[in-house]
């Protein structure tokens, strides 16, 4: 009796092809009036599927920094770079996010043959590229970027929080909130306000014409860099 023939083995695809890889581009922080804009970007591997990776904007910030970790330990490379307030204030927000972007990417181990970024622009990039309108929501590896963005920014608050407590970063990430609107008028701004964002700047002014002690001491190192 003939035995029956095996089969071929077949070869599994890792997506370690650099023809093929794919990289997803996201950022967070371009609403606060404080810190860095931050963006990340992530080329997943496909033989390490990661569940629950959605936009960071409907996980809770356990699950993100669940998530963070498990992306950081799974994904094939990952960048994180940042543009400072400085830069924000040098360049305005739009194009300190696209540097920020640029950042993310080049600093990529690996070369994607194809960059999804989330929204309706680009940064300059020396690799093709996609706008992806919603794409934190509808790429895994923009999802992933997201994750790392929010948790690395919101990390970032806390520590500010112990330097400036009396700002309350910890609460509102840098956003205007009413209280951080309160704070930042009592106290004026810290060294990482955005002074090129409009609450900041009338800040730094009324600080600044405050007689005395009161005067904010980054008010006028405010009023030079814008």
């Amino acid at each position: 009796m003939a035995r029956p023939r095996r089969a071929p083995p077949q070869q599994l695809s890792l997506g370690w092809s650099r023809e093929g890889l794919l990289a997803g581009v996201d950022e967070a922080g371009r609403g606060p009036l404080a810190g860095p804009v931050v963006a990340a970007a992530v080329i997943l591997d496909e033989a390490s599927p990661i569940a629950g990776l959605a936009d960071s904007k409907v996980l809770t910030e356990r699950r993100r920094e669940q998530l963070f970790d498990e992306i950081r330990a799974k994904a094939l490379c990952c960048s994180i770079a940042q543009a400072s307030p400085a830069e924000i204030d040098e360049l305005n927000i739009l194009q300190a996010t696209m540097l920020a972007m640029r950042r993310a990417v080049e600093g990529l181990r690996l070369v994607p043959a194809l960059v999804l970024v989330d929204g309706n622009r680009l940064p300059p990039l020396t690799v093709a590229a996609e706008a992806v309108v919603g794409g934190d929501a509808k790429v895994a590896a923009i999802s992933a970027a997201s994750i790392l963005a929010k948790v690395t920014r919101d990390r970032w608050c806390a520590e500010l929080h112990r330097e400036f407590p009396q700002y309350g970063f910890d609460g509102h990430k840098g956003y205007p909130t009413p209280d951080h609107l309160r704070a930042l008028f009592l106290h004026g701004p810290c060294p990482q306000h955005r002074c090129s964002f409009a609450p900041v700047r009338r800040a730094a002014v009324l600080r600044a014409q405050a007689p005395g002690p009161d005067a904010s001491p980054m008010a006028k190192t405010l009023e030079t860099r814008a």
